[in-house]
């Protein structure tokens, strides 16, 4: 076996048990199944609401405006006659979208960063991590306020907010997963053959560290779909009339009174989704533990 094979297969060898065990005990958490079956939930009354309901989130009917449940309206309407349900379902598309966008840019951003200070070290490493320990000792809502403030309210505003306020975390995830495989015998076996850093980085390195990586992303999930609601609830996220679950919980505050609907349906909305992506990356996390058994 030659010093190539050789480094081909240690590096396969390093990594922290094969695929197919990592699916069954991943498949085999409860709470995958149950994250799942809840994301599933969501994700599909997002895509199909114009299916799902007759109703047009944005326009009003203050005739039918604070109705209680019924076959017509299943949560109720709001303080402007608009279905609650519809609004709910909407407004589910504008959570989704922002959470996956401003994790997927902070991932992208903050884990490339993050590699390369852990594989090249230095100067690099020393001045992105101190840059990350600016940003995060900012609590994370205010920094966003902050950014908001200055870019002013609207869906890419938020996502570029919520996405800076990541960037961080994700860096310093990137770098300690980095750090703990960069001198692995596959990884000196490979340089002692004359492969490059790039060859390295990409073929030995990054597969063995996306792990961690995969896990925070699942987690920042729930956290950027609760930020986003934080932020349309104090009205910096995106504008009305389009249906935000912060903004009706809002709306649906001052008239608690009266009737507790409008502010229901999206709390549930929110709560369902959070839980769901929790749950799922808390088995996805248990699934890449070697020390935990499902």
């Amino acid at each position: 076996m030659d010093s190539s094979t050789l480094a081909s297969a240690t590096s396969n060898a390093g990594r922290s048990r094969p695929r197919s065990r990592l699916a069954g005990r991943l498949l085999r958490h409860p709470g995958t199944r149950i994250g799942g079956l809840l994301v599933a939930i969501v994700v599909a009354g997002a895509l199909l609401a114009p299916l799902l309901t007759p109703y047009d989130p944005v326009t009003i009917s203050p005739e039918s405006r604070l109705q209680q449940p019924s076959s017509a309206h299943p949560l109720g309407t709001d303080i402007y006659g608009r279905d609650t349900l519809t609004r709910v379902l909407y407004g589910g598309r504008i959570s989704l979208a922002v959470g996956a966008l401003s994790v997927g840019l902070a991932l992208a951003v903050g884990g490339t960063l993050g590699t390369m200070a852990g594989f090249v070290g230095g100067w690099a490493d020393v001045l992105m991590m101190r840059v990350a320990d600016i940003l995060l000792a900012f609590p994370a809502i205010l920094l966003a306020i902050g950014l908001l403030a200055f870019l002013g309210g609207g869906f890419w505003n938020v996502v570029i907010a919520i996405a800076v306020v990541y960037t961080a975390p994700f860096s310093r995830v990137a770098r300690a997963a980095v750090l703990s495989v960069r001198h692995e015998e596959y990884v000196d076996a490979a340089r002692v053959t004359g492969a490059g850093d790039l060859r390295i980085l990409t073929r030995h390195v990054l597969p063995n560290a996306v792990a961690p990586l995969v896990v925070e992303s699942t987690l920042r999930l729930a956290l950027a779909i609760l930020a986003e609601a934080a932020l349309s609830f104090l009205g910096l996220g995106t504008q009305p009339p389009a249906p935000t679950w912060g903004q009706m919980i809002a709306e649906g505050r001052a008239v608690m009174t009266f009737s507790s609907w409008p502010a229901i349906g999206p709390g549930l909305g929110i709560t369902l989704t959070v839980l769901g992506f929790n749950l799922l990356g808390d088995s996805i996390r248990d699934a890449f533990d070697p020390h935990l058994q499902v």
